[in-house]
């Protein structure tokens, strides 16, 4: 239906009969000569109309409107002098029309493609016409280059693809699961899965050495700009490696998919940092290391103070903390409630941030008077405090204080746009991760990654005498300007250790064997060493694109909850139905009861 694209034709092919077919993207009336810009998903091309050419097909060319699909045929021409259009690739030449041919009329659309739109439930619901736009369409383009130049990595590397089953057990991976009832099986249910985490150790088990698989996964959470429902992971496993050799690999991948995405070229090797050092510097595990205003500890100043606050912290085994907000002094009311307001949701015990402001050539605060002369000098040199400035203070427990002064530092640098026009790609792994988390409320223990994960060799005898909270983890996270990339470890591949960790998990013998006896059998039978990793397809998608939310690189997302606004999903089903499959729902509509009740209270 066609002989060339809409971004193919340029001055060489003037002179050529040529057949395009695409959308109506504009149309123009000059004087009775009609411009079209015809659009396909390659690009645009002018088309114009003229009476002398063909009288009825200009006739025909007056009832064309956005987003109509036509057929052109005509020969290529050089544009008159001083009408090329150098923003795009065809814009020296034009296709003067000899035939058109509508092939479908389009009605008046529900929002103009050309104009970005607020309203995201409408672009939702109309998400196919919200894909025609150039923008996304070149999202959903990048997306699939770097899909594919992922492939050609990992192939190349000697990795096999291999898809795991979507049907089956619930996986302890930190969120509900979505649960699908088995019919041939009633009672029973299977579980999309989180990761295709047990699948994929089973796999170097049976001696695959080497998988990869551009897999879907299911997690039924609340969601936020990066989380979907359902999301796209490049999941990595691999025999007879260490630390090292899964690092090398992921630093190669992400530069070829960078190199195919963007045409820039990241470096090959990334810096390192472990947790402790991450949490102490930045207060986050995936820090954005493109700015400055790093946590700076004030233990030594504070050694010997009499500022009773400080003092108990101090004797109490906490830190005292703080970051220097550069230029920030003009911060406004709105601004400081939000910075107090995310700092309790920290976990700030107080309603008020602690803070010195430097303005005026003089230091604001209620703190001040409580400092000595030598510890004001100490602080002002030791966070390089001048004129303009904000120092924000924390105390207390020492992972509590990272917490809140690194959401602190991240929503500063937000109010200050620190990182509005930067272009730089600031990778890097964040290693030792702890193994395990003290859960306050059960007073239990919970794996920081997942129960397959291996502890540090080191640390095994931790592990043995119980000291839980010192074990570190062989695992490993790759971080860009503050989004975690992806995250993966080394693990265990012997049955008796991970039965250890189980036990560790609050998981009994009896339940080791309900859930996880395909996991513990297959290790009886020389399981080999082995590790991976999995990257989030969706979030390298969103950086690469430039874009904040990974809605705008998936091509059909739900909506903030949960819902797909175009195909009415999720939606109620019929009870014959449920029946079928042996569930019967428990849950009541509000409103369709209040209407009951209403109308049996008029009834009498």
């Amino acid at each position: 239906m066609r002989t060339h694209h809409c971004s193919e034709l340029r001055e060489s092919h003037i002179g050529q009969s040529v057949t395009l077919i695409g959308w109506v993207n504009s149309a123009r009336d000059h004087g009775g000569v009609i411009f079209v810009d015809l659009r396909d998903r390659e690009g645009l091309t002018q088309c114009v109309f003229r009476p002398e050419e063909n009288p009825q097909v200009a006739v025909q060319s007056h009832t064309l409107r956005e987003e109509d699909v036509v057929q052109v045929t005509g020969r290529v021409a050089k544009r008159l002098e001083g009408s090329d259009n150098t923003r795009i690739p065809t814009g020296a030449i034009e296709i003067v029309a000899t035939v058109l041919r509508i092939v479908n009329k389009a009605d008046v659309l529900p929002f103009q493609l050309d104009k970005e739109l607020s309203n995201e439930d409408l672009r939702m619901k109309y998400r196919y016409l919200d894909l025609r736009r150039a923008r996304m369409s070149k999202n959903i383009r990048q997306r699939s280059i770097i899909t594919s130049a992922a492939r050609r990595y990992l192939d190349t590397a000697g990795f096999y693809e291999v898809e795991t089953p979507i049907l089956s057990n619930p996986t302890p991976e930190g969120a509900r699961d979505f649960l699908v009832p088995a019919r041939l099986n009633p009672g029973r249910f299977y579980a999309l899965p989180q990761a295709p985490q047990q699948y994929k150790q089973l796999l170097m088990v049976a001696g695959l050495e080497k998988y990869y698989q551009i897999a879907r996964c299911f997690r039924d959470e609340d969601l936020r700009a990066d989380r979907q429902p359902e999301f796209t992971q490049i999941d990595i496993e691999a025999s007879f490696i260490d630390q090292e050799d899964i690092i090398t690999v992921v630093e190669g991948l992400l530069v070829a998919m960078f190199k195919a995405g963007l045409d820039v070229d990241v470096p090959d090797k990334f810096p390192r940092m472990t947790y402790r050092e991450a949490m102490d510097i930045y207060g986050s595990d995936k820090p954005d290391t493109r700015y400055g205003m790093q946590i700076i500890d004030l233990a030594d100043i504070f050694a010997t103070t009499e500022f009773k606050i400080f003092r108990g912290t101090l004797d109490g085994g906490g830190v005292v903390r703080a970051i220097n907000a550069k230029g920030f002094a003009g911060i406004t009311t709105g601004q400081m409630n939000r910075l107090n307001e995310i700092a309790i949701q920290a976990g700030l015990p107080v309603k008020t941030l602690a803070y010195i402001k430097c303005e005026g050539g003089e230091y604001k605060s209620p703190l001040w008077k409580f400092f000595t002369g030598t510890e004001k000098e100490a602080i002002a040199a030791k966070l390089d405090i001048a004129e303009g400035d904000v120092v924000f203070f924390g105390a207390g427990p020492v992972d509590t204080v990272s917490t809140i002064l690194g959401r602190v530092r991240s929503e500063i640098a937000t109010m200050m746009e620190l990182t509005k026009d930067s272009t730089a790609f600031n990778f890097l792994w964040v290693v030792d991760f702890p193994l395990l988390a003290h859960d306050e409320e059960t007073g239990g223990w919970g794996a920081v990654h997942h129960p397959f994960t291996r502890p540090h060799p080191d640390d095994i005898g931790l592990l043995e005498s119980g000291d839980y909270a010192k074990v570190r983890a062989c695992a490993y996270d790759v971080v860009l300007n503050g989004y975690e990339l992806g995250g993966g470890s080394i693990r265990i591949h012997e049955k008796d250790l991970q039965a250890k960790m189980f036990a560790v998990l609050g998981v009994g013998p009896e339940e080791q064997q309900i859930k996880f006896s395909h996991l513990l059998d297959a290790f009886r039978f020389g399981a080999p060493p082995h590790g991976g990793l999995a990257l989030g397809l969706d979030r390298i998608a969103m950086l690469i694109a430039g874009e904040e939310s990974i809605r705008e690189v998936i091509a059909f997302p739900k909506n903030n909850k949960g819902a797909d606004l175009m195909s009415h999903s999720p939606c109620q089903i019929d009870t014959k139905l449920l029946r079928e499959v042996y569930v019967q729902s428990t849950w009541k509509d509000p409103k369709l009861a209040a209407e009951k009740a209403a109308e049996a209270a008029s009834q009498g």
